[in-house]
């Protein structure tokens, strides 16, 4: 009845308890059933009564012992030996025990811990705060990773060579992996600037440590990005000082490059990475808010335009420091020179105001040099950057991108109106789409997403509130805990999730759900002693 010859055997005696406590079980409910269903009605209630005061009655045979609690010690000894059996398979997690509160078939069935036979049975037990050792690895500072398998020949496919098709939903294991490793980058270029923010306005700045989630990376170049916002010619003339308030310069990412050959034949070829961050400075703020859409400079086609505040970080040099696109395809440049021969691949990734950035950089280094390697990004929580012309100007320069979204996260839905998403002319009638396109040239708030979007959302976290609030939706933490967590999007959260816990409380214990805050600090489980501002 329940496939037990497909169940290992564990020794006689594990068999004899395990279909002796079963066989019980069953002819108890098998009795239960039958007998209600034969007794006349009118005599139905007469063996109720009969049967409670049964129940009252002690056994003969033990007077000093229920039959309730004989039932409880039975099952505890066969819970010990499933204990000592499990002992010897070290990737088995140790068997639960039987609770003292035991109700009808519930309790049978938790006390011989069936979800080890069918695992599907575990996962919402798994999740449960109850589950103390799956907590305390969750909550440990030590990151685990999905496995880190050879993508070889496959490379270019999990590069976005065909859009990522058929790898999101279900979301391929690889993919999942190489999502998560590219945002821990992002990562990086936060502590990065949190860990020295500041910026000398009188000389070159000098070198930074990063410290890279990965030995098989090194940095070859440090990224700035200038703030400028103009002030009218008389305030200039008027105070020729204030410039330190309308134009500063800070560190904002880095390129590296993969230096290990080990790493270089698992992935198929050599990477350079690019990493931004997002917002960090109150000029940089206001650079977000100047939502105006501007024709690209470099380009030839008016229709073509990004948001004004972005193309000013993304062009503007500072006074001891080149533009950030100028940085970048300057290094990227001298990259390609130096490994010549080699398989190569350009990956940009970016959180918020570096997902943004990042678009604009790949535009740029997409033709900075004769035969430039594949190009893709990976952004996580970014906004809109330009109109449709922008989108097109990306795909015929055969720009990769995949964009990780929370369906929770406001960030993601501006700037612009919704005129730039909806000019599709596969969803529109051809009257409508003409009215769009027209629309599209003449309005300055028709903004259109660029890129394949892999879509992940915070109430399918078993750990995070469902009320919780904009700064957990949008930030990075908490977008690498979905997507480590994501199957697809009709599925629940995986129970074999790798990610550690520890950070997500740390940054967002506000809006991790109470039960695993106060078990957290009920056992006294160390947190990641690191922190820093809210990510944007």
């Amino acid at each position: 009845m329940f496939g037990l010859r497909a169940f290992p055997p564990r020794g006689h005696l594990f068999s004899f308890l395990f279909i002796f406590t079963l066989s019980l079980l069953y002819l108890s409910v098998s009795m239960q059933i039958s007998i209600s269903s034969t007794l006349p009605p009118q005599n139905l209630h007469v063996f109720q009564a009969k049967r409670a005061s049964f129940k009252c009655r002690q056994s003969p045979l033990n007077p000093l012992v229920s039959s309730t609690e004989l039932t409880r010690h039975h099952l505890s000894n066969l819970d010990k030996l499933l204990q000592k059996t499990n002992q010897t398979d070290p990737e088995l997690e140790p068997v639960t025990k039987a609770p003292s509160n035991w109700s009808k078939g519930k309790g049978l069935l938790q006390g011989l811990n069936l979800s080890r036979i069918w695992p599907g049975m575990s996962a919402a037990e798994e999740m449960s705060p109850r589950h103390l050792n799956r907590l305390k690895r969750l909550l440990s500072k030590t990151m685990e990773y999905s496995p880190r398998n050879n993508l070889g020949s496959r490379w270019r496919e999990y590069h976005g060579c065909n859009d990522w098709s058929g790898l999101l939903d279900p979301l391929d294991e690889n993919l999942r992996r190489e999502v998560v490793r590219y945002g821990e980058f992002v990562q990086a270029a936060y502590h990065g600037f949190h860990s020295n923010p500041a910026m000398s306005t009188d000389e070159a700045p000098s070198s930074r440590n990063v410290s890279l989630p990965e030995r098989s990376y090194k940095v070859t170049k440090s990224l700035y990005a200038t703030s400028s916002v103009g002030l009218p010619k008389w305030v200039d003339d008027v105070a020729p000082n204030l410039g330190w308030m309308t134009q500063r310069s800070s560190w904002i990412g880095f390129v590296a490059v993969c230096d290990d050959q080990r790493e270089i034949q698992r992935m198929g070829r050599r990477d350079i990475v690019i990493a931004l961050r997002g917002t960090a400075t109150w000029l940089e703020w206001t650079e977000n808010f100047r939502a105006q859409l501007v024709q690209i400079s470099e380009s030839d086609d008016p229709t073509q335009k990004v948001e004004c505040g972005f193309l000013s970080l993304h062009k503007t040099p500072g006074a001891h420091v080149p533009s950030l696109a100028e940085s970048v395809v300057e290094e990227v440049q001298r990259l390609i020179e130096m490994y010549r021969g080699d398989n190569l691949s350009i990956t940009i990734t970016g959180h918020s105001l570096g997902a943004a950035l990042s678009l604009l950089v790949a535009d740029e280094i997409s033709s900075c040099a004769p035969q430039v390697p594949p190009i893709a990004v990976f952004s996580f929580g970014g906004p809109k950057v330009g109109n449709k012309g922008f989108v097109d100007r990306l795909n015929e320069k055969n720009v990769k991108v995949l964009r990780i979204v929370n369906n929770q996260d406001l960030i993601t839905k501006v700037p612009g109106v919704f005129i730039g998403e909806g000019s599709d002319s596969e969803q529109q009638g051809e009257s409508l789409t003409s009215v769009f396109n027209v629309l599209e040239n003449i309005n300055p708030w028709a903004y259109s997403h660029v890129g394949t979007e892999l879509r992940v959302d915070t109430k399918m976290s078993p750990y995070l509130k469902l009320n919780a609030d904009m700064a957990c939706c949008h930030d990075l933490e908490a977008y690498l805990h979905l997507v480590d967590g994501f199957l697809s999007m009709d599925c629940p959260f995986r129970s074999n999730a790798k990610r550690s816990l520890a950070k997500l409380i740390h940054y967002q214990k506000s809006n991790v759900k109470q039960l695993y805050t106060v078990r957290t600090l009920k056992e006294g489980i160390a947190l990641a002693s690191q922190s820093s501002p809210a990510q944007m």
